[in-house]
């Protein structure tokens, strides 16, 4: 099959709106957490959550079209942009035929929630008359930012979305490799984008009893192995990755920051919102994800842990680790502990982290980590609250949902 190189990044974050700026905040072991300031959340059990800040839709598209599109695709729309441009692709200047030849698969898992709560809450609090937006619909629906960007760009090949919950841009990105070395595209933008910080999504979550409840401290929230964890800390933003036939990208001089070498997905087949305390379906995601690749367990050097500072998840997928990984000296780190949880954008920010671990030899740390859970198999190598240095040739990505969905991806180092 075709190799598949990574030649384009793409951020909109709560650490920052640029790939350079995240990464920096990421290494420096920042949070990204604040008070929410999208809607009243007084009456709320939970006031805070990982918020994009300063975004303008406006350098990307203008105001007219922009109220075309919920805050989910217009994140989409920036992260892509970003990504192509970081490849160096043209494709106004493509030849049709070659855009033929290129495609989006593009995730999200909630998408235009936004759009749903304000259109209804308009619709309740008038006469009964239904006035509604005539892009309630397009806003709307999850599929609706591939597509958005298909059209921007005039790209015809592959295009459609991905849901699996919280691996919903992991799904995309292992397909969109899977369609690349299939030979059925030579390029593809994969990602993933959220914009689900609205009273229903933190009010439904709450109800869940899955969100973080330490108003008092909304930096020290996110708190992945901690034994005082409380949940997870939501999040928003959008993460963008070129993916090229291999052969392709060198022909045209692309500069490549990895290699994308495998992915595995599979399914904990056991309840709504938890997860086992086995870790099967997460054991047998990355279990496939190195038969993938070619690789065995001790080629793994870091695995960025879809931890999201659950008291139950956190340690079930540790427990996994420890079943794949068992006596192996490989470095994990929970990057949720500085960005929150993106829900379905959290695969591809955290894919663009992994990236830049092989490109930098860095492994990020888990910070807010003051006491570690007694719970934690032993032997386990965590990152905690500091960054280290060290050599990583390969990466290893897990993304989880609810639903039971599990997606894990494998990143190589170019040399």
């Amino acid at each position: 099959m075709k190799r598949v190189a990574v030649t384009g990044l793409g951020a909109i974050t709560p650490l920052g709106n640029s790939v350079t700026e995240f990464w920096n905040n990421i290494i420096a072991g920042k949070s990204g957490a604040g008070p929410i300031t999208k809607f009243d959340t007084s009456k709320f059990k939970t006031h805070f959550a990982h918020e994009v800040k300063d975004f303008d839709i406006e350098q990307y598209v203008e105001k007219k079209e922009a109220r075309k599109y919920d805050l989910f695709t217009q994140y989409a729309i920036a992260a892509a942009d970003e990504a192509i441009k970081d490849a160096k692709l043209d494709f106004a200047a493509m030849p049709q035929e070659e855009r033929f030849e290129v495609g989006v698969i593009w995730a999200s898992g909630n998408g235009g929630i936004g759009t749903f709560e304000e259109q209804l809450k308009e619709f309740y609090s008038g006469d009964g008359t239904p006035r509604f937006n005539p892009f309630f619909i397009p806003k709307m629906i999850v599929d609706i930012a591939a597509g958005v960007l298909s059209i921007r760009y005039g790209l015809h090949g592959p295009n459609y979305a991905t849901v699996s919950a919280c691996a919903s841009s992991n799904t995309a990105i292992i397909s969109a490799f899977d369609t690349i070395r299939l030979g059925k595209a030579k390029i593809m933008i994969a990602g993933g984008s959220e914009a689900a910080l609205t009273p229903a999504s933190i009010g439904g979550f709450n109800a869940s009893q899955a969100l973080s409840k330490r108003n008092d401290s909304p930096e020290t929230a996110s708190r992945p192995f901690d034994a005082d964890r409380d949940g997870f800390v939501a999040g928003e933003g959008a993460g963008a990755l070129i993916l090229e036939d291999w052969d392709y990208a060198v022909a045209r001089g692309a500069a490549i920051y990895a290699e994308m070498v495998g992915g595995g997905m599979a399914a904990d087949a056991y309840h709504l919102t938890g997860t086992p305390a086995d870790g099967l379906g997460a054991a047998l995601g990355m279990q496939k994800a190195l038969k993938d690749a070619g690789l065995n367990p001790h080629d793994i050097d870091y695995i960025n842990a879809h931890a999201t500072s659950t008291h139950i998840g956190d340690l079930s997928e540790l427990t996994a680790i420890d079943t794949v990984f068992k006596g192996i000296d490989v470095a994990i780190s929970a990057t949720k502990s500085m960005t929150g949880h993106l829900l379905g954008a959290a695969g591809a920010v955290e894919s663009i982290i992994s990236v830049l671990a092989l490109k930098n030899d860095i492994i990020p740390p888990t910070i807010n980590v003051e006491n570690p859970d007694a719970a934690i198999p032993q032997g386990l190598h965590l990152v905690l609250n500091t960054l280290e240095k060290r050599p990583v040739n390969y990466v290893l990505n897990n993304t989880f949902g609810f639903g039971g969905h599990t997606a894990t991806s494998i990143f190589k180092k170019v040399n």
